[in-house]
């Protein structure tokens, strides 16, 4: 006994000591750093968009209505005269919010539904019946739908998106629940008595944490592009609150003789969703470490 538990300190310091190594090594790739490095600068762009907005998001201006990049308004102006870099700040905003709560909803509520069917075996055929139907509808289908249903808002884009993405983490979930379920030792927590609710939280959740929060990740991402798609058709974010969908849409009509202003949210909704998924790389790397 005393060897078996020699065995399994070494590995876990086995381990620990890969994880540090890989952890030293994550800002040494560029692409990761880079991918880092992006998503702080567009978060604090985020919370300090009331600060660092020059202008008026809701100001119009008719006189000076799609004008060229100047000193007064650096990326222009849209075609009610307002200003394309305040508005492009706080469509970031709206953006980073939707993303970041819908990843919080999908990982509490997809964790909670993965270990109930991985742990629970009558819960199991129920839970993921029912993640199987919703995951076989495309993603945009569904969120158009709910957010038809709902009405266009921000707290329903995020209700749907949630919708959308908890049977992902579920999935995800349950799988890594029955790996860690199978495993010796908490067979051997099962034959001393210890309780569901005691083996789940000192077992089962820090051993499935690291593929669900990795999975979040992505999700955050996705969950950005979905909501400019929303919003782009008009079911998403409503105006006049400005998002980078529905100012790619109002965008649409003046591409031509107004380039302005396409560029900007179009490029800070590449560099989003890029940062995003550079940093969700990284995070792979740290916390998966089996997956290298």
């Amino acid at each position: 006994m005393k060897n078996k538990d020699e065995k399994i300190e070494l590995s876990k310091k086995a381990l620990h000591e890969y994880r540090w190594i890989v952890f030293l090594n994550f800002f040494r790739k560029r692409l990761v750093f880079f991918g880092f490095i992006i998503t702080v600068l567009l978060a604090l762009t985020a919370l300090l968009a009331p600060v660092l907005a020059p202008h008026d998001i809701y100001e119009i201006d008719v006189a000076n209505k799609l004008k060229a990049p100047s000193v007064l308004h650096y990326f222009g102006t849209d075609n009610l005269g307002r200003d394309i870099l305040s508005r492009t700040m706080f469509g970031i905003r709206i953006s980073m919010t939707v993303g970041f709560s819908t990843a919080a909803v999908t990982l509490v509520l997809g964790l909670l539904l993965g270990i109930a069917a991985g742990y629970i075996d009558f819960l199991d055929n129920l839970i993921m019946r029912i993640c199987e139907g919703l995951v076989a509808i495309p993603p945009i289908l569904m969120a158009i739908a709910l957010v038809a249903a709902l009405g266009a808002s921000v707290q329903n884009v995020i209700i749907a998106l949630s919708v959308v993405y908890i049977p992902t983490v579920a999935r995800v979930a349950r799988a890594s629940t029955l790996s860690v379920k199978s495993l010796t030792y908490i067979e051997a927590e099962k034959a001393v008595g210890a309780s569901p609710l005691h083996i789940i939280m000192r077992h089962i959740i820090p051993n499935i944490i690291s593929p669900v929060i990795v999975q979040v990740t992505y999700i955050f991402a996705s969950s950005i592009i979905i909501e400019a798609a929303l919003s782009f058709l008009g079911a998403g974010v409503p105006q006049p609150a400005p998002s980078l969908g529905n100012m790619l849409y109002e965008a649409k009509n003046y591409i031509f003789n107004a380039w302005w202003m396409t560029i900007l949210p179009g490029i800070f909704m590449v560099l989003t969703v890029l940062g995003l998924n550079l940093f969700g790389d990284g995070l792979r790397d740290i916390l998966d470490p089996m997956s290298n």
